[in-house]
């Protein structure tokens, strides 16, 4: 059984993703590193939501950044985040189709 750390810790991760837009951020994220324009653009936000975004996700530890001369650029922390994306939408995407499970 997981301790209430590691339960606390798995709920703030699932609440700050289950957000349409930082759901869309961490799916960019999960490929390759981007700046916050980047982000915004795919997203279809403002500079300054996307901004405000992964400042929350960073928090959370499921965004890092890293400075390139003027710009900062962000990416999914570690391949836990990006299977748990990845799974997420593949869920989703056999709920919309109605493409069996494949246990």
């Amino acid at each position: 059984m997981p301790t209430e750390r590691q339960i606390d810790a798995a709920v703030r991760a699932l609440a700050l993703a289950g957000e349409p837009s930082r759901l869309r951020i961490l799916w960019a994220l999960s490929s390759d590193e981007m700046d916050v324009t980047s982000l915004a653009t795919l997203a279809r936000i403002t500079a300054t939501a996307a901004s405000q975004h992964l400042a929350k996700l960073r928090l959370a530890g499921l965004v890092t950044a890293r400075r390139q001369g003027r710009r900062v650029l962000y990416s999914a922390h570690r391949s836990h985040v990006r299977r748990l994306i990845a799974e997420a939408l593949f869920h989703g995407d056999h709920e919309v189709s109605g493409e069996p499970a494949h246990d």
